[in-house]
């Protein structure tokens, strides 16, 4: 208990607070960015940045690398959170940096955080700054800056993307909050398995912050043993770290949906019952998932497997009917059969085809053939007149001309030669049809 005392006099904040990297070099992951010789870096080195939007998931080091830009630059530093500032903090901040640029030369970064929740006036307040250079914006965010901020602001920032962190950089940042003696378990007797700093690395998604939570959570509740020794085991690690929680905001629910429709049209069962996994752990409604099965198994599938249609159609209704988690079991068959089908998008271009010479206007009346001759009196004025009856010829087909009078000789529904349309290309020929 001496240990516990002694660490709360020392510091009350979290561990992942107290173990934020100080410099570039202790700087963990994103080499894309700050490697050596990088854009970022030597921005960063030679106190050269610009307005910039750091944008990734929570926890890989947007909010640190700036405090770190804020501490080895010579500019003054003001941070705002766009949940809790208005128009009128920003103005306060842009009057202090004019005073600040006049008197002294000294510029001064402002780090937004939660910078997508800024609304348009609150962006726009801050546009002429930017552009006169009284202030270094530095905004940081877990959405896609293109998405979810305004245009305006977005063009005079560069965009850096952080990446998630690998749990080999998880690791790292474990092994140093354990050795380290001033703002980590340095000073204390801890001795952590291997397998239980590797299973904390895994399951915290990339994020630091969650790993190091559940680092100082196991250190914390586990009790010495009779030489004063904190053991922490795998079970102990399991028990400190929640599963995985999978954001899902507006962007990465229509990128991981992408990723599942592309898997499927690329015929990967493996990787859109991936997709479809995390889709659903992230708690997308599998409504919203099935609609795009039903959709995909008549674009990249269509006639070359119509049975691929009647899979996703009953992977509808054992959603309504069963519900979940059972109708998983239905919805991953009908992934599946969309997967393994051949593949054709013959029905797509042909609608988008026909849609496209529909909106060019220009309509002309009903051929006299085609005509309703449901109603008493249609032979009056020859409604029907001409119109041959299928049935009565052999094969129940007979050439007819069916057409528009403005689309004569256009061609929409071309079958491709996968699957059954190849069997439908033959069956049009002998009608005289002949596809490319």
């Amino acid at each position: 208990m001496d240990n516990l005392f002694s660490l709360n006099e020392q510091s009350a904040s979290p561990l992942a607070d107290r173990m934020r990297p100080k410099t570039l070099d202790d700087f963990i992951g994103q080499t894309h960015i700050v490697g050596p010789g990088r854009l970022l870096r030597r921005a960063i080195e030679a106190d050269r940045m610009t307005s910039s939007i750091f944008y990734g998931p929570p926890g890989c080091g947007k909010t640190t690398l700036a405090y770190i830009i804020a501490g080895t630059s010579n500019a003054a530093f003001a941070r705002l959170n766009a949940v809790t500032s208005g128009v009128a903090d920003v103005r306060k901040v842009i009057s202090e940096a004019e005073q600040r640029l006049s008197l002294y030369g000294k510029p001064t970064y402002l780090l937004l955080d939660e910078c997508h929740r800024w609304n348009k006036a609150q962006s726009d307040s801050i546009l002429p700054a930017i552009e006169q250079g009284k202030i270094r914006f530095i905004g940081s965010t877990t959405e896609n800056p293109l998405i979810a901020m305004t245009p305006a602001i977005v063009s005079r920032c560069r965009l850096f993307e952080f990446r998630a962190l690998s749990p080999d950089d998880l690791l790292i940042a474990l092994n140093r909050a354990l050795t380290d003696k001033i703002n980590g378990f340095g000073t204390m007797a801890v001795r952590a398995d291997p397998e239980a700093l590797s299973h904390i690395a895994h399951i915290a998604g990339g994020d630091v912050r969650n790993a190091l939570g559940a680092l100082e959570l196991a250190v914390l509740s586990t009790p010495p043993d009779n030489t004063g020794l904190i053991h922490i085991t795998l079970e102990v690690a399991e028990e400190s770290i929640q599963k995985p929680v999978l954001r899902c905001d507006e962007s990465l629910y229509y990128d991981m949906l992408s990723a599942f429709c592309k898997s499927m049209r690329g015929s990967d069962s493996d990787a859109a019952l991936a997709w479809f996994a995390r889709l659903i752990y992230a708690g997308v409604d599998p409504r919203l998932i099935v609609r795009r099965i039903i959709v995909h198994a008549s674009e990249d599938v269509g006639l070359a497997n119509p049975l691929a249609m009647l899979q996703a159609s009953a992977a509808a209704t054992a959603l309504e009917t069963v519900g979940m988690p059972e109708a998983r079991i239905s919805i991953a068959q009908a992934i599946i059969a969309i997967c393994e089908s051949p593949k054709s998008n013959s029905v797509i271009s042909a609608i988008e085809s026909a849609m496209a010479d529909t909106e060019q206007g220009g309509f002309m009346p009903v051929p006299q053939h085609l005509r309703d001759t449901h109603y008493k009196g249609h032979e009056r004025i020859g409604s029907g007149d001409g119109y041959k009856y299928p049935h009565d010829y052999p094969g129940h087909y007979v050439k007819q001309n069916y057409m528009p009078e403005e689309t004569q000789g256009h061609r929409y529904y071309i079958p491709s030669d996968q699957g059954q349309e190849a069997k439908l290309r033959e069956r049009r020929r002998t009608r005289g049809i002949i596809d490319p």
